[in-house]
């Protein structure tokens, strides 16, 4: 009897299951199409109706806001699992979370193991131009929410998945533009803005800094709120003649992470290819059959590694416009890269989706197999890393690698002048331990056991935005309530504190310690093997904070921030005076200018030094109080009181500001349109046929040009790919058109002859060269005809990386900057002045010395970088130009050298 009644459960369950099912809407039934037809595509608006259609229809899913985009769209995540489970989401959510920050023991550890489950990420749609994305979102979603098979119901009973859309806003820009025509054979992706508000592909260079609304939202799921175990980020395109490019990943990976990362890649990575070709699915290729790495820190997928999660990358083929599987002759060789390769074929959209969802299925089976392992290795990786952050610890960089090599020779050499038969040891017996210990037991190269950021450095709010970018990526951070010192050195009470005896220790010393990218080229003597983005980016250097390092255990007056709690510059009440001094020290400042010129107060700037702060510092009078009491409780800005207007200081008044952008979009230029909206300076986005048409004096005090646009030195003009202007809605037509050498540079002269200054930052410097001005490129060698060519990358080659120049601060482009600065270099210009530049009017205003600039990163061939000038200045008829090498506005991250910038865009 009892036998029959528990089949009759089961057979009322399964035929409750069928009759669910029936319920959860089909995407065509909503959408009016498969989810992967030809020539079709989903608009965000239509997907979040989805969305929300299948949440109340099923008691599987859960749809909550976590936020909302920059564009003001809500910020959609589904929460997926067994309708039993969501009893007890938040406690899931509590163990996820304590388990990951590993400040409990390990046999506490082991029963919330027991009691709870693997939580899995899976995103869509980031990079808007990969449709597959947040397509196969829809999909998995219904087939998670419909499908009644063992598999689903057990991937819903032991796993909490957590589906989310990347980029809301960029899906309905793309889509929108793609379904615009009706004959499907003439849809096209080439949008005319970009895809992210502000930053468009960048959108996954930001998950450090967190800058976008998009990245934040994001990150507060996955460091403070979830923190899932795995994290998979969906992404185009397969390199060619492939169909997805997976884990594992190529060397080299970054040294500050548990080895657990790499290994569990190696697992999740098994699970998937295995998966691919159970189903007859080939073309799938990891380890060197990809260019990607995990040696980058900011990326959606790579950040987590910093965090003890496991994080994935796949890269696949597919559009809804039908395509072709080129034919490449080398992938057809399987190899350890690419098992099973895929043949030449054409290829539907719907392949694409398949694969996803297969792919899907397989990292949520491998929860539900190793769920156990997951949830252990996430609290044992966060334990190694408190433990290694409360002792002793010394990091296996390569430059220690090198220094006991290096020891290990000088010893041989030195025994060798002294006694001909000294013992040699090669590679086979290895060197003596000593030599190890010269280096590995050396104080000097310890890790440090944390970091103060002192309340009384001069630009304090900076160093508070660099500390709430490392508390929304999930970092513990400690304030001082009273006084204290350490090491004998005084701090104030309202000095910050991180510690590196936490869960997320990798992290904290990717953000504030150097990286060492070690050389990797092809073959010993051959061309250097592009990073996948940076090779270095320390974010502590880019943000210019003052920051002790401290080597030794240290305790204090010390409150404990909540995890995830963003802090505010503390609120001080304005001094009384008749006028007031604004530091040029401080990037707020600016803000606050901005706001007195907005409100008709008169500023002035300092020629010299005066009350303790630098030449460029801001006088303003007693009009401006309101608004300066405003800068004092909001930014962190606190004036000093002034009697009178200082002698030699000079009225300033808001400039007429152009920031240079084309069709489609720059995002280096976004990057500044944000900082600016950021800063409260004014702007007008300026484009090609508008400067063609001249006149700009009349419009502009300033133009901005940021990176890419002005022709290189030798070309002619600068073209992207643009459609036919009568393809386009009219409202975008003024966006098309590059700028020429014929046609614009003699505009862009005037301007500058007539009074106006024009900011060049990057390869926008090439300007210099149309001008003619006495300035070369200090980065070639001369060829065997006796002309100028770029150095090969066997010689010379620094990827993105931070490096150290010398700054001209007494120039008023350069006010507030120290004598020295980090800065960001990315394959940027360097230049040589001619012997006439002086007397041209040409002056440099930063460059290298003679010693070697690296700080963090990569930089093979140094010695060419010598004595190079990575910024100048030049008087061209009543204007100037200035030209900065070097990425002064960096990706919005680069704080310590935004006032470059600044300074120049008032008159």
């Amino acid at each position: 009897m009892k036998k029959r009644f528990t089949l009759f459960i089961l057979l009322l369950s399964l035929w409750s299951f069928g009759l669910f099912a029936q319920t959860v809407p089909s995407p065509k039934s909503h959408f009016g199409f498969d989810i992967g037809d030809d020539y079709k595509l989903a608009t965000f608006s239509q997907s979040e109706a989805y969305f929300k259609k299948v949440a109340d229809a099923s008691d599987r899913v859960k749809l909550v806001e976590i936020g909302k985009t920059e564009y003001g769209r809500s910020h959609p995540m589904m929460i997926v699992t067994a309708p039993a489970n969501f009893d007890k989401l938040d406690r899931y959510k509590e163990i996820s979370q304590t388990l990951a920050r590993a400040e409990i023991t390990k046999e506490e550890a082991e029963k919330l193991v027991v009691e709870g489950k693997p939580v899995v990420w899976i995103d869509g749609g980031l990079h808007a131009n990969e449709v597959v994305g947040p397509h196969q979102l829809i999909e998995t979603l219904y087939q998670l929410a419909s499908r009644t098979d063992d598999e689903t119901l057990k991937i819903l009973d032991n796993v909490i998945i957590l589906l989310v859309h990347a980029n809301p806003d960029g899906m309905e820009i793309m889509s929108d533009w793609y379904m615009r025509k009706d004959n499907p054979e003439d849809r096209d992706q080439n949008i005319p803005i970009l895809y992210q508000k502000y930053v468009g592909h960048d959108n996954n260079r930001d998950f450090y800094m967190n800058n976008m609304s998009e990245a934040a939202n994001m990150s507060l799921q996955q460091y403070v709120e979830w923190i899932p175990q795995i994290i998979y980020n969906h992404h185009q395109s397969g390199p060619a003649g492939t169909v997805v490019a997976g884990p594992p990943y190529r060397d080299p990976f970054n040294h500050v992470f548990d080895p657990l990362i790499i290994t569990s890649l190696d697992g999740v990575g098994a699970a998937m290819i295995n998966r691919m070709n159970q189903e007859d699915k080939p073309g799938y290729t990891r380890l060197d059959g990809s260019v990607f790495s995990t040696w980058w820190n900011g990326g959606l997928r790579t950040t987590p590694y910093y965090h003890n999660i496991i994080g994935i990358l796949t890269e696949i083929i597919g559009n809804p416009t039908p395509s072709t599987v080129p034919l490449v002759p080398d992938r057809l060789i399987p190899n350890n890269g690419t098992p099973y390769p895929v043949t030449p074929q054409d290829w539907h959209f719907r392949r694409s989706i398949d694969y996803s969802v297969s792919l899907n299925y397989a990292i949520l089976n491998h929860a539900v197999r190793h769920g156990d392992e997951l949830l252990s290795n996430i609290y044992l990786m966060g334990r190694n890393s408190i433990d290694k952050g409360s002792k002793d610890n010394w990091t296996m960089y390569p430059k220690y690698a090198k220094a006991v090599q290096d020891a290990f020779e000088a010893s041989q050499k030195k025994k060798s002048e002294d006694d001909e038969d000294a013992v040699y040891y090669g590679f086979r017996s290895g060197i003596p331990k000593q030599f190890y210990d010269s280096v590995y037991n050396d104080p000097e190269r310890r890790d440090p056991r944390g970091y103060i950021l002192s309340a009384d450095q001069p630009d304090f709010p900076t160093a508070i935005k660099f500390l709430n970018a490392l508390i929304k990526s999930g970092i513990l951070v400690h304030k001082a309530t009273e006084d204290f010192s350490v090491n004998g050195k005084s701090y104030p009470a309202g000095s910050y504190i991180v510690k590196t005896n936490q869960a997320f220790r990798p992290h904290v010393i990717d953000m504030f310690e150097p990286q060492d990218h070690p050389n990797d080229f092809l073959y010993p003597g051959g061309p250097p093997i592009r990073p996948y983005d940076a090779a270095g980016w320390t974010l502590a250097y880019q943000m210019g904070s003052e920051i002790d390092r401290i080597m030794e255990d240290f305790d204090g007056p010390f409150e404990r921030m909540p995890y995830g709690e963003i802090l505010q510059p503390e609120s001080k009440s304005l001094v009384n005076g008749s006028g007031f001094l604004l530091d040029a020290r401080g990037n707020n400042s600016f803000m606050a200018v901005n706001d007195l010129l907005q409100a008709k107060v008169k500023v002035y700037r300092t020629n010299s030094s005066l009350g303790g702060m630098p030449a460029g510092s801001f006088y303003v009078g007693s009009a401006g109080k309101k608004v300066l009491e405003k800068a004092a409780s909001e930014y962190g800005v606190y004036p000093v009181a002034a009697r009178g207007v200082p002698n030699g200081a000079t009225e300033i008044e808001p400039a007429r500001i152009g920031l240079f952008d084309y069709y489609g979009g720059s995002m280096p230029s976004g990057w500044v349109r944000w900082m600016m909206e950021q800063f409260h300076f004014p702007f007008e986005l300026v484009f090609p046929q508008e400067i063609d048409n001249g006149s700009l004096n009349d419009k502009f005090d300033v133009l901005v040009f940021i990176g890419p646009g002005i022709p290189s030195e030798n070309s002619r003009s600068y073209n992207r790919r643009q459609p036919d202007e009568n393809e386009i809605p009219e409202e975008y037509r003024h966006m098309l058109g590059g700028i020429s050498v014929d046609k614009s540079i003699p505009e862009l002269r005037e301007f500058i002859e007539n009074g106006g200054n024009v900011i060049t930052v990057g390869s926008a410097t090439d300007l210099a060269y149309h001008l003619d001005l006495p300035v070369e490129d200090a980065l070639v060698e001369m060829g065997p005809n006796g002309e100028p060519r770029p150095l090969s990358g066997e010689k010379y080659y620094v990827p993105g990386s931070v490096l150290e120049m010398h700054v001209d601060n007494s120039v008023p482009i350069n006010y507030g900057m120290g004598g020295n600065a980090y800065i960001m270099f990315n394959r940027s210009p360097v230049f040589k002045l001619s012997p006439n530049a002086g007397i041209a009017g040409v002056k440099p205003i930063a460059w290298f010395g003679e010693e070697e600039p690296l700080k963090s990163g990569w930089a093979w061939g140094q010695s060419y970088l010598k004595n190079g000038v990575t910024a100048f200045e030049a008087q061209i008829g009543k204007g100037k130009l200035y030209a900065f090498g070097p990425e002064i506005t960096f990706r919005a991250q680069s704080h310590g050298t935004f006032k470059m910038l600044f300074n120049g865009l008032y008159k």
